[in-house]
């Protein structure tokens, strides 16, 4: 069976929200993304839409190479997965990327995870409800909390991810490696 790698990045970008989610839950790196390829151009998550506004969220791409990442710190982990459950994930995001308008982020559901309290509601998800989501519908990951309690250290902890990678986020090597790779390529080309 072929198998392709997706990419979760546990990040902390030491706002004043991540810095009460931090006290609330009692952990660090409470923001976790999903991406398709490694340079991490491909970024999936529920956060800010604004990074000024914290209360307007929904469902983002992200780019780590944006100012709003520049000093935030970051571990990433791959996962394999099998072609088809690579494809049904892409195939969701597509799904929700052209039905972002209708999605929201679930700060009444982020604040009941550490009361242990289950609430669903509908196309509102947090960052780890909704990466855990996004892994349990394809069937690569079954966890004893249902996603709507789910912390970025749940999945964090899963024992199939395998580490790549701790630090600011910006100085992630893939990142920094096609950037490099890319501006010889447009010297090259001027040349």
């Amino acid at each position: 069976m072929q198998t392709k790698q997706v990419f979760l990045v546990f990040s902390d970008t030491g706002t004043i929200l991540g810095r009460v989610i931090n006290l609330w839950t009692k952990s660090t790196m409470n923001h976790v993304s999903i991406a398709f390829d490694d340079d991490l151009k491909e970024l999936y998550s529920f956060g800010r839409k604004n990074p000024r506004n914290p209360f307007i969220g929904g469902f983002i791409k992200e780019d780590i190479r944006t100012a709003f990442f520049h000093n935030s710190k970051g571990a990433v982990y791959r996962l394999s997965v099998s072609s088809h459950e690579y494809r049904q994930m892409q195939e969701r995001i597509k799904t929700m990327e052209a039905d972002k308008a209708s999605y929201r982020y679930n700060f009444i559901g982020l604040f009941l995870v550490p009361l242990k309290r289950e609430m669903q509601r509908k196309n509102a998800f947090f960052c780890s409800q909704f990466v855990a989501t996004l892994l349990g519908e394809c069937g690569c990951y079954q966890h004893e909390k249902p996603p709507c309690l789910t912390k970025p250290q749940d999945i964090r902890s899963w024992h199939k991810l395998q580490f790549m990678y701790s630090g600011r986020l910006i100085d992630y090597p893939f990142y920094v490696e096609k950037t490099k790779r890319k501006q010889m390529e447009s010297e090259k080309s001027t040349a």
